[in-house]
């Protein structure tokens, strides 16, 4: 027998998680994604303060990004984005994820993964799933 979560559940399970991510920071680094837990790998290209509501409240298991992600890019420019960090102001690290261009499969899906110095990178799309089975 299989384990089922109704929608109720699935949607508390990604709020709770959608709740971390108010007023955290979203870090995109080149290279690698580390193991989960591990201390960032590559190059700090991007830093984003995400806002206070960052993640709308979740339906059928899904919430998706809320108001603007956006943020200059900083260093090692140019260079590609490889993966992000959402991170505490504390630096709890909350969640890591893959950066890839659009349809390539990442959690965070760019039109070009290329970023330069100085560049305004913006997060137009960004969901967290709970699968119901």
């Amino acid at each position: 027998m299989s384990e089922r979560l109704n929608d109720a559940a699935r949607n508390r399970q990604v709020d709770s998680i959608g709740d971390d991510f108010n007023n955290a920071t979203l870090k995109i680094y080149s290279g690698t994604q580390p193991a989960a837990g591990a201390a960032a790998t590559g190059t700090l290209l991007v830093t984003i303060t995400l806002p206070a509501d960052a993640m709308a409240a979740a339906s059928g298991g899904v919430a998706a990004k809320s108001g603007t992600w956006s943020g200059t890019a900083v260093a090692g420019a140019p260079t590609d984005a490889g993966w992000f960090r959402v991170e505490s102001a504390a630096g709890t690290r909350w969640y890591d994820g893959a950066i890839t261009t659009t349809g390539g499969g990442g959690e965070i899906e760019m039109t070009s993964v290329a970023i330069t110095s100085g560049q305004l990178v913006t997060i137009s799309s960004f969901s967290i799933t709970q699968p119901a089975n």
